[in-house]
């Protein structure tokens, strides 16, 4: 079968579906991808074989690019005669089903990351986005999921193919890549990186931003440190909160506690030499940088929202906070501080929990799900 893969920009495949891409042309199809590059296309994809259909999708829905971008995907998938077209993120994937909506002989697959509409987001985004997805169900095969609430959500849609609506595990994570390390590996880690044994460092690696929320975790820093003096906060990240967030540790007199890293190509590095991962994002969809904490096997302190609720158990594998709650989010870090018992425990759990999240089971349920699509697996 000839395939399409669509992302709004060349980021995202080369993030998460080149294995995904790589398992399907080894299966006997071929497969092309289309578009915005904005990062250099992944090699891989370039010695696979796939075609690399350039579309100038804006990641603003509004933006005037995108009328030019619609026409071009639709002559692209028409000229080229995909058979089958996956789409992945808001916007391409609405103006790829708007084009595949009168186009003969097209399946189309849509994978959910995340819908804007979620348990406490603004009533706009139920009445814009809810009814968007509803509408553009209509031209769609299947919809794939990855959280309870999406999934649920979804379930509303009437698409075109009865019984498809799916939920995998994520995208997959390659567990050969994020594993736990022993004490004397993670001292060695830590020597190199300039920090010593003795400082209890915790890690949040992700974009500073609104919806990031590490405003939250550095008030609660400024609570820690008077329990825990030689507490440390690792910020894995850019993005346009930096300098609003770097002022708040300075107001808060938490400056040497908390250290701004920039993007980093070495997150699994910085993981194994952690003693506890937090993420305190207002949305999720199912988040990468906690999945991989968990297959690093470490301890998660987490807020309550969608995607993160998934990953982590109150009790079993961490501990879960209100989405602003600064007081619980730092009392969860003394407690794992005073008790390397819960610790072990904590982190045992994420490591046997996050076996479901592998890449080769997620591979597996994409090739069942691909299978009723008639794709060649």
């Amino acid at each position: 079968m000839k395939l399409l893969f669509v992302t709004t920009i060349s980021d995202t495949v080369n993030a998460f579906l080149v294995p995904h891409i790589r398992f399907l042309i080894e299966q006997g199809n071929k497969v092309g991808v289309a578009f915005n590059i904005i990062q250099e296309v992944n090699p891989e994809l370039l010695q696979l074989g796939c075609k690399v259909h350039q579309v100038d999708f804006q990641r603003n829905p509004l933006a005037g690019e995108n009328l030019s971008a619609y026409r071009n995907i639709r002559e692209i998938i028409m000229t080229e005669e995909y058979e089958l077209v996956h789409v992945h993120t808001p916007v391409a994937s609405f103006l790829t089903r708007l084009a595949c909506r009168n186009i003969r002989k097209v399946k189309v697959l849509y994978t959910a990351h995340g819908f804007h509409f979620f348990k406490g987001a603004p009533k706009k985004n139920w009445a814009v986005y809810y009814t968007i997805e509803k509408i553009v169900a209509r031209w769609t095969d299947g919809v794939i999921t990855m959280n309870g609430e999406d999934f649920e959500a979804a379930k509303g849609f009437k698409l075109r193919k009865s019984n498809s609506i799916y939920k995998v595990h994520g995208i997959g994570l390659d567990l050969k890549k994020f594993r736990p390390t022993t004490n004397e590996q993670k001292i060695t880690l830590r020597r190199e990186y300039g920090y010593n044994a003795e400082e209890f460092i915790l890690i949040y690696a992700g974009e500073l931003s609104y919806r990031k929320h590490q405003d939250l975790l550095i008030k609660a820093i400024s609570i820690v440190k008077e329990k825990v003096p030689r507490v440390k906060l690792l910020l894995a990240g850019d993005g346009d909160r930096l300098e609003e967030y770097k002022e708040l540790t300075d107001t808060l007199g938490v400056g040497r506690h908390v250290d701004f890293l920039g993007y980093r190509k070495d997150i699994q590095r910085l993981l194994a030499m952690a003693d506890l991962a937090i993420s305190t994002s207002r949305q999720e969809g199912l988040p990468v940088n906690v999945m991989e904490a968990m297959a690093t096997g470490l301890p998660l302190i987490v807020t309550d929202c969608r995607g993160n609720r998934d990953l982590v158990t109150p009790g079993k594998n961490g501990f879960v906070v209100g989405v602003d709650d600064v007081e619980a989010c730092a009392k969860g870090i003394i407690e794992l501080y005073y008790s390397k018992e819960l610790r072990m425990k904590f982190a045992q759990k994420s490591r046997d929990m996050i076996e479901k999240y592998s890449l080769n089971q997620v591979i597996g349920e994409m090739k069942e799900i691909y299978s009723k699509h008639s794709v060649k697996c």
